[in-house]
């Protein structure tokens, strides 16, 4: 079942490397694993070269028949585990890394707390992805960000971003009090997973504006531009829980911020066809729990 196992993985990822990873193993077993396999066949599964790797005419038809029975055989001692009092098992799940973040500590730790027959895996990656094609049991996005054919759980708690420069940056190039100002000022930018610049969005009393702001670095992940604002590069604009304790310590300003409401935040969303493992529906209750207390908190914080 294990070298079976390893030929889907490298199907589904496309390299060795990336199918080692989500296996736990290390890349020359799983090509030990492989090489077992085709010797045992007696065909090649895969083309290899030192750049890539594809499935032969053979390893096609062999993936084909093989992957509905691994899974209907994986459904089936689902099944059986589903008769233990606690779930076991393990869940899949893909995030953008700020998503990640912001449910290891709510949601997935007290999981684990809860469950401790269960493990989870959290893959972060910046560009959307099929979580059904690429094995994933959950994914993490912005609502607006989830298929149309998957079933969305809300998380809660609305998102925000967060306009900030460090006090020295600001004390020497001033501090922006409308959008437009940004065009004066040095920039952390921000490049979307798809490649492109993204505009920094504002909005104000349902005034919607989009800034192509200016400035000597372009970045693509939080944490970098996180570091950037601390070291008075320029201003930056961040998700608004990586920063806060920064806004809260000092070691930032926020500015712009009445141009920065807040806007449907995060969703676990999955596929509805497809039969939920005892550790999955333990997951999803869970984060209804989670939703329901994050809206309570929500409506009975003070407003500024």
């Amino acid at each position: 079942m294990k070298e079976l196992e390893a030929a889907v993985a490298i199907a589904r990822r496309g390299t060795f490397r990336a199918a080692a990873i989500d296996l736990g193993i290390s890349t020359t077993a799983l090509s030990h694993t492989i090489g077992r396999l085709e010797a045992g066949l007696g065909v090649r599964l895969f083309n290899r070269t030192t750049r890539s790797v594809s499935l032969t005419d053979a390893g096609r038809l062999f993936i084909q028949q093989v992957a509905p029975l691994l899974q209907d055989l994986h459904a089936a001692l689902e099944a059986v585990r589903e008769q233990r009092e606690t779930p076991s098992g393990t869940i899949r799940i893909n995030a953008a890394p700020f998503a990640a973040r912001a449910i290891i500590s709510p949601l997935v730790l007290e999981f684990l707390r809860r469950y401790p027959d269960m493990h989870v895996d959290i893959v972060t990656e910046g560009k959307m992805v099929d979580i059904v094609r690429d094995g994933f049991d959950l994914g993490v996005r912005v609502a607006g960000l989830v298929p149309s054919d998957m079933i969305a759980v809300s998380l809660g708690r609305p998102q925000r971003h967060a306009v900030v420069g460090s006090p020295e940056y600001l004390e020497k190039y001033g501090t922006p009090t409308i959008p437009p100002d940004l065009l004066n000022h040095r920039c952390i930018r921000v490049r979307l997973p798809d490649g492109s610049l993204f505009r920094w969005r504002f909005e104000k009393e349902g005034e919607q504006l989009q800034v192509d702001v200016r400035g000597a670095i372009t970045l693509d992940e939080g944490s970098l531009t996180r570091t950037a604002i601390l070291k008075g590069t320029g201003i930056g604009y961040i998700f608004e829980q990586d920063i806060l304790p920064d806004i809260e310590a000092g070691r930032v300003i926020r500015v712009l911020e009445d141009w920065t409401p807040p806007y449907p935040g995060l969703c676990l969303y999955y596929p509805g066809r497809r039969n939920l493992s005892a550790g999955v529906r333990a997951f999803l209750e869970l984060a209804r729990e989670v939703s329901r207390r994050a809206a309570g908190e929500s409506r009975c914080a003070p407003t500024n």
